[in-house]
């Protein structure tokens, strides 16, 4: 008989501006991957990903298991470049699988992490919600009821790389200090459902501002969104993709306002803060 697995891992938004590296957030879109003990190696996908061994689902199952007698049957409606933690869910999908099939209760989180190189996307993909990493764990707790997310995602891509490269080796003490502020007031904010907090929290002068000349209509946007009625706006991860935080009643307005600043350079798309994080079915 053929063992079967379906793993659900949804996208992430990394930093939420001031917490790099540290903080990030699930949001309501998936990557799905069936996983088919078929006795023969194979990546079964219409996405534009590797096909082989270099597949980032394949390695992340490879960490605990050969993949050789599987096929791996790739679906998503994450967009694959922009800051959305697509590695990460392939990572974290292919860990669950084997993680599953053959009952080894692994770390997750730790493989996932030495795989990706930072925790923050990864721990969101595995747990839902909101994360605060550190010490090598990941701390969760549920977004406030009422608060929304729109992603506008860039057309152009940024490569990671590109954008690590950007930042600098040191930052002055008093940028240092703005961002320890702002992610104060953003994770209380964010406990007592204080819009006011939220809203002041989304600050940053550790990286944003680095890469501001990569994807200078992004950086744009992070300023003028309380202009179009959202609490802010955050850089995902590393960018280009704008993370607009929206209180749910200003959300379809904030939506019409973004969709006309975007048009022609960028997709608009509603995604919600998903609670839930990565689970797996068996067929």
């Amino acid at each position: 008989m053929e063992r079967r697995r379906l793993v659900r891992v949804p996208a992430s938004s990394a930093n939420l501006g001031p917490g790099f590296d540290a903080f990030a957030a699930a949001l309501a879109l998936h990557t799905e991957v069936e996983v088919v003990e078929t006795g023969t190696f194979a990546v079964v996908t219409d996405l534009a990903i590797a096909r082989d061994r270099r597949n980032l689902v394949v390695r992340g199952f490879e960490r605990l298991h050969p993949p050789d007698r599987f096929e791996f049957r790739i679906r998503s409606e994450i967009p694959l470049s922009g800051g959305l933690g697509t590695s990460a869910a392939a990572y974290v999908a292919g860990l669950m699988a084997a993680d599953h099939l053959f009952e080894l209760d692994a770390d997750l989180l730790a493989h996932a992490t030495e795989l990706e190189g930072h925790p923050d996307n990864v721990a969101a993909a595995l747990l839902g919600g909101f994360v605060i990493c550190a010490d090598g764990a990941a701390t969760r707790f549920d977004a406030p009821t009422g608060l929304e997310a729109i992603l506008v995602v860039p057309h152009e891509a940024v490569r990671t790389k590109e954008a690590r490269a950007a930042l600098p080796r040191e930052v002055p003490m008093a940028d240092a200090v703005h961002n320890i502020a702002a992610a104060s007031l953003l994770t209380l904010g964010l406990a007592r459902g204080d819009w006011d907090l939220v809203s002041r929290g989304l600050t940053d002068r550790l990286h944003q501002p680095h890469r501001a000349h990569l994807f200078p209509r992004s950086a744009a946007l992070l300023d003028h969104a309380r202009d179009l009625g959202a609490l802010g706006a955050t850089i995902s991860g590393a960018g280009p993709t704008v993370l607009v935080w929206c209180h749910y009643e200003q959300t379809g307005a904030v939506l019409e306002a973004l969709r006309r600043e975007a048009d022609g350079w960028a997709t608009v798309l509603r995604a919600p803060f998903e609670t839930r994080g990565a689970d797996v079915t068996e067929l």
